[in-house]
């Protein structure tokens, strides 16, 4: 056994010798390469649109609604890896998000007001609990045809797009519900829907403790189990980018102030002497952000930690062995789309509290950005290989791409084929790293 581990030692030494310094420091910190190519092409075009804009892209106000209109899509982008990483895929999602939105907004606006009254604490409560269980049983119907009656999810969700995107019309008869509930308008940011400076602060030394804590508990795992060690200094260098990354993100968003108007009204109400200058109220970070970022980290712990998650993986990289393994592939295949179905019922409560109102055409083509959003981040069309951080990443260029067209002024139809060459590009791309992995 000694033999075997100085044997191992003295060729990972004669390795690192041959390697070049690159490839050692990619090596020793094991990043993952396509995760940074992601990155490396979102400041790309981050800087393209800042330049093409006159400066203003890369503003504390245009990052922040960046940040916030990314939400919603990044939440959905979480669960779609699942459904991608076992070979299928759901095209009814925007549609469910709109109709779980209408219902959510009838609810809130019309029936609880008749027992409650209106901005009842319990109202959001109960409106966002409805939700959770509707995108639930939706997404579980879907699952139980696609995996008892075998008709294939392309299929199924198809149907369903067109199915739930005509029950929204039919709920109002194609009416627009408003307003929403006080505290559930809290969900879709804005000047309220933000948790101020300190808060945002605090938030952050609190993430970078975790980071630092995430990092400390790795290496003592590996070490108890004799698994391989990053060096020192890599340690050092992920935990300090980490930090940097988390403090840099609370320093945008501290930096984007609250409009003069709000602000004045805020003073007068507070008893606050109006400053020569202005008074200067930080947005923070968006409750709608921090929303995304717990789903993140909820559903990363469900993909990389706990049994289901070992499953889904194993049903996506080879079906018949999860089968001949005692995996009841079914059933993981039902509890797959019933979580979609949640996380749609989560988006729809961020997009409709951010509008302050149940529309039809919420959600229309939300299921190409979600699903453009987990293949650009990495997530394999061929199954058994997907991450839930590169899918949220993957969110944020899509909502960049878009909010970059928007500041240029580009037209509606030319967003949607730049959106349509960057999916198919991101597919071939995946397809040439799989055939170099090989």
């Amino acid at each position: 056994m000694a033999d075997t581990t100085t044997h191992t030692a003295h060729f990972n030494r004669a390795r690192s010798a041959e390697e070049s310094p690159v490839k050692r420091f990619f090596r020793a910190t094991e990043i993952d390469t396509r995760l940074l190519g992601m990155v490396g092409a979102m400041l790309i075009i981050w800087i393209g649109f800042h330049l093409l804009s006159g400066g203003l892209f890369l503003t504390a106000r245009n990052l922040w609604n960046l940040s916030v209109q990314t939400a919603s899509i990044a939440v959905m982008a979480t669960g779609m890896v699942l459904v991608i990483v076992t070979r299928n895929i759901d095209l009814s999602v925007g549609s469910i998000l709109g109709f779980v939105g209408m219902i959510m907004g009838v609810l809130q606006a019309e029936l609880l007001p008749q027992f409650l009254g209106f901005n009842h604490p319990a109202t959001w409560i109960i409106t966002l609990l409805a939700g959770l269980l509707l995108g639930a049983g939706i997404g579980a119907l879907h699952g139980v045809i696609i995996a008892f009656l075998n008709v294939p999810s392309f299929i199924v969700t198809l149907g369903g797009l067109l199915v739930w995107r005509g029950a929204t019309w039919f709920v109002t008869s194609g009416r627009t519900v408003a307003p929403m509930d006080s505290t559930f308008r809290l969900m879709g940011g804005g000047t309220e829907g933000s948790i101020g400076a300190t808060a945002s602060w605090i938030v952050g030394l609190i993430a970078c403790i975790a980071i630092v804590a995430s990092i400390i508990h790795s290496r003592k795992q590996r070490k108890r189990f004799g698994f391989p060690r990053r060096p020192i200094w890599a340690e050092y260098f992920l935990s300090a980018v980490g930090c940097a990354l988390v403090l840099g993100a609370v320093a945008v968003a501290n930096y984007y102030p609250w409009p003069t108007n709000i602000a004045r009204k805020y003073a007068d109400a507070n008893g606050i002497v109006w400053p020569e200058g202005g008074l200067f109220i930080a947005h923070g970070i968006a409750i709608p952000v921090l929303i995304a970022i717990l789903i993140g980290i909820i559903m990363t712990f469900i993909a990389t930690r706990l049994r289901f998650g070992r499953y889904v993986f194993a049903l996506g990289g080879n079906p018949e062995a999860a089968e001949l393994a005692g995996i009841k592939t079914r059933w993981v295949t039902v509890r797959i789309f019933a979580l979609m179905g949640m996380l749609c019922a989560v988006a729809a409560a961020i997009s409709t509290a951010r509008l302050n109102a149940a529309t039809n055409a919420q959600g229309e083509l939300d299921e190409l950005y979600t699903i453009a959003a987990a293949v650009i981040g990495g997530t394999s069309l061929a199954g058994g290989m997907g991450t839930i951080a590169g899918a949220m990443l993957g969110a944020l260029v899509m909502q960049s791409l878009q909010s970059g067209m928007v500041l240029l002024g580009i037209d509606s139809p030319l967003q949607r084929i730049v959106v349509g060459m960057v999916l198919v590009t991101a597919v071939w791309l995946d397809t040439v790293y799989r055939a170099r992995a090989k």
